[in-house]
């Protein structure tokens, strides 16, 4: 347990990610020393987890806008009365559900969302873990001459594999995302190696389910180079996997970490609340 925390406890779950945080019910009107340790613990560890919380919607999200302004997802803004929430549902028969591939949040943003805060509210006996990789890791265990052709790229990220009519994905799950005639593609390039605004640390900044390819490159001519930072990104010892509980909650950075949702249940329900912080 780090011990150089006041208003909260910190317990690391892996030795590269991951903590979680006690002392604290997320629900209450936290003081002002609580936040600021529990934004720092999220910089130290990338993801931090709590425990038995009950949090209605209403306070989850005067808890997500202590850390900045709540994040409109463009695919989820689907017509519902509250546009600020997203409810990541799984029922018996999905075939799919939304995050089981490794990525980043909505990385086809300008800017990337900062993070997001995910609630359980129901969840299987047992299955459906979520794993997370640091992506500072990922950085800085390629070589030298690795990271000297990296630094001067960029890479193209678009949501056409996730949302849209072409994307299908609708046809699989629950959680439903805009696939409307007035849906456009979003496009945005960013630097395959980002500078952490708030640490300084530089991590690798690409995922297989929003990068498309290279700038300048065709995806033929991308993929030798992304398909081998894809299968580096998440080497075992670059992650933490976290076992949900209902009222358990997930908070992590979205610029300098990747995730994926386990598909491994699916005969089981799974209900979940998300709020995300733009960046």
């Amino acid at each position: 347990m780090d011990s150089n925390y006041k208003h909260i406890t910190v317990t690391p779950l892996s030795s590269s990610i991951g903590a979680e945080i006690g002392g604290v019910n997320v629900a209450d009107e936290l003081s002002d020393g609580a936040i600021a340790e529990i934004r720092q613990a999220l910089l130290d560890h990338l993801v931090i987890f709590f425990r038995d919380q009950d949090l209605p919607v209403d306070r989850h999200k005067a808890f997500t806008r202590r850390f900045g302004k709540i994040f409109i997802h463009p695919n989820y803004d689907v017509g519902q009365e509250d546009n600020e929430t997203v409810y990541l549902i799984r029922r018996p028969g999905d075939t799919s559900v939304a995050g089981e591939k490794w990525h980043a949040d909505t990385s086809m943003m300008n800017p990337p969302p900062l993070g997001a805060i995910l609630y359980a509210i129901e969840v299987p006996d047992y299955g459906g873990d979520t794993v997370f990789a640091n992506q500072y890791l990922a950085y800085e265990t390629l070589s030298e001459g690795m990271k000297t052709v990296l630094e001067p790229l960029q890479a193209i990220h678009s949501d056409i594999r996730v949302a849209g009519p072409q994307s299908n994905v609708n046809a699989k799950r629950t959680s439903q995302v805009r696939d409307d005639a007035d849906w456009r593609e979003t496009v945005t390039a960013h630097p395959v190696v980002r500078t952490h605004p708030e640490t300084g640390r530089k991590h690798l900044f690409v995922n297989p389910v929003y990068t498309l390819r290279l700038d300048g490159m065709t995806e033929a001519e991308s993929a030798p180079i992304l398909d081998y930072l894809y299968e580096h990104q998440h080497r075992p010892e670059f992650t933490c996997r976290f076992s949900w509980r209902p009222g358990s909650i997930a908070f992590w950075d979205n610029r300098c970490s990747i995730h994926l949702a386990i598909h491994d249940n699916p005969d089981s329900s799974r209900h979940m609340q998300r709020t995300q912080i733009a960046g």
